[in-house]
């Protein structure tokens, strides 16, 4: 087998990239966004890894795009860089990007809030919002 062979695994018939390549993607992605917050807050990797509860080598591969993070690993890191884990949740792509509200907003940047707390209002708004919705239609 030829490196040639190797590479072209990799892509579809269609040339379209795989699963894996999508996976490594996010991967790389969320990582990179998450060393991104990490740095404008002014946090080091260490003090993020004890934040969030996770080891030093584990957030360092995450940051690197070299692991994927789960939800709860996510949800960890987000409460860890007081951001909301939906933000994280999106660009791992494990949540779909939603229409900006005004309401959505000041909920998630509302930090006299837990995240639990947060969610929860969230949920709650999102399924008013989802009954009026089917009311019009």
């Amino acid at each position: 087998m030829t490196n040639d062979t190797a590479e072209t695994s990799t892509v579809a018939p269609d040339g379209a990239p795989t699963t894996i390549d999508a996976v490594t993607n996010a991967a790389s992605d969320i990582g990179a966004f998450i060393r991104s917050q990490r740095m404008a807050a002014e946090v080091s990797l260490r003090q993020l890894a004890e934040r969030a509860g996770v080891s030093n080598p584990y957030l360092s591969q995450i940051e690197r795009g070299l692991r994927k993070p789960s939800a709860d690993v996510l949800a960890q890191i987000a409460k860890g860089l007081r951001v909301s884990a939906e933000v994280l949740y999106v660009r791992a792509g494990i949540l779909e990007e939603r229409p900006a509200s005004p309401v959505r907003d000041a909920l998630i940047a509302d930090e006299s809030i837990s995240e639990r707390q947060r969610q929860m209002l969230l949920e709650i708004y999102e399924s008013f919002r989802s009954e009026n919705q089917a009311k019009i239609e």
